[in-house]
């Protein structure tokens, strides 16, 4: 059984939770889409909803690749640098983009969890790419905790959304439109 192989599993369980997350982010967007919009809500968007689902659709192709039957290293290697390199580029478009929002002020939890770790995420999917013909065993590890990374961070952002419509704009669109 190669290295690769192995992870097969870990691929499939991670793949279909980001399926299915991307499915209840649309299943949200639906919910949410009669509500009255506040100014430059399209920008918060573009800064924080949709990295969210890149991510998790992320983690999709990347299950979907990884569990591919390959016959060596070289073709895995090069979707992994590939991805982590794209990835990079769009985490670094959706830091600019939560900076130059002004529909929300960030805070570091944002910071954190919208910039920072997927940064750190696609930087070590592209460095596992790298390493991978030389260090097969660690590289799987790297792009697992990756994935990972890319998971729970969209899980927490998709949460931190909804709670900030349920628990902050929704009272004050209420607030608002009862009579004065």
């Amino acid at each position: 059984m190669t290295e690769l192989a192995r992870w097969v599993n870990f691929f499939v369980i991670v793949g279909s939770s980001a399926g299915a997350l991307i499915g209840l982010q649309f299943v949200v967007m639906a919910l949410v889409a009669d509500m009255p919009r506040t100014p430059n809500q399209a920008q918060a968007g573009h800064a924080f909803a949709t990295p969210t689902i890149v991510h998790f659709a992320t983690v999709l192709l990347l299950s979907a690749a990884l569990s591919a039957p390959w016959h060596g290293i070289g073709g895995p290697s090069l979707v992994c640098g590939v991805i982590g390199v794209l990835g990079l580029v769009c985490a670094t478009i959706a830091t600019r983009r939560m900076r130059r929002q002004t529909a929300y002020q960030p805070v570091f939890e944002d910071w954190l969890f919208h910039a920072l770790l997927p940064v750190a995420a696609y930087a070590t999917l592209a460095a596992s790419a790298g390493v991978a013909h030389a260090h097969i065993h660690p590289a799987m590890f790297g792009v697992a905790t990756a994935a990972l990374l890319l998971l729970f961070s969209g899980i927490h952002n998709a949460w931190d959304a909804a709670t900030y419509h349920i628990f902050v704009i929704r009272p004050k669109r209420e607030e608002s439109a009862q009579p004065r």
